[in-house]
């Protein structure tokens, strides 16, 4: 009988010993896979920010050389087209965001990409008809309100904190006409200054 308690025992001392290795090695693969897909977005955020820049850079050349169409569907807004040296800062920036949204796990951190790009196709469109010194500066407010927007998506995407403003601005303002998210204050601020 006592042969048979203490075989018992074990067997039951095996088991729990067992459930909570396990459990352990639950939570540390959940936390390693957190940590891997959080350095996948943070390079895929990162790379799409410098697409960004470069197209945005490559529109405000002097000798850059584009023309722009409306697109033959709803919203018919104007669509850039790039001659062959700036074809290819389109194609990354596209090729970007298309990762971006792959990897990205939440819809506000896409629907801020997709401001950025309509921002900036928007500066190529005007680049197309204007010098560089006639673009219009709300472009580049907006478009840089876009980008704000953007990397405060991220950041809380991230897990990291997303409360913060740029520069020494007050905040004003709790919400945007006509976005499908709220705009931060500073993004506000930059829509609607005083």
């Amino acid at each position: 009988m006592t042969v048979l308690i203490t075989a018992a025992t074990t067997l039951i001392g095996v088991a729990v010993g067992g459930w909570v290795t396990l459990q352990a090695q639950r939570r540390l693969l959940r936390r390693d896979d957190h940590t891997q897909w959080r350095d996948i977005r943070l390079a895929a955020y990162t790379s799409y920010l410098n697409a960004f820049r470069e197209y945005v850079a490559y529109v405000q050349r002097p000798g850059a050389h584009m023309s722009v169409v409306p697109r033959p569907l709803p919203p018919h807004d104007p669509m850039p087209i790039f001659d062959e040296s700036g074809s290819g800062y389109k194609e990354r920036l596209e090729a970007t965001k298309t990762v971006l949204r792959l990897v990205s796990g939440q819809p506000r951190v896409v629907r801020a990409s997709n401001l950025m790009v309509r921002c900036a196709r928007q500066m190529a469109a005007d680049r197309a008809v204007h010098a560089v010194e006639a673009l219009p500066s709300e472009r580049f407010e907006q478009l840089w309100s876009a980008e704000r927007e953007f990397v405060l998506a991220a950041r809380g995407e991230l897990g990291l904190p997303n409360d913060f403003e740029i520069g020494d601005r007050q905040p004003r303002g709790t919400d945007g006409e006509g976005d499908e998210f709220e705009l931060s204050p500073l993004a506000v601020w930059i829509q609607y200054p005083e």
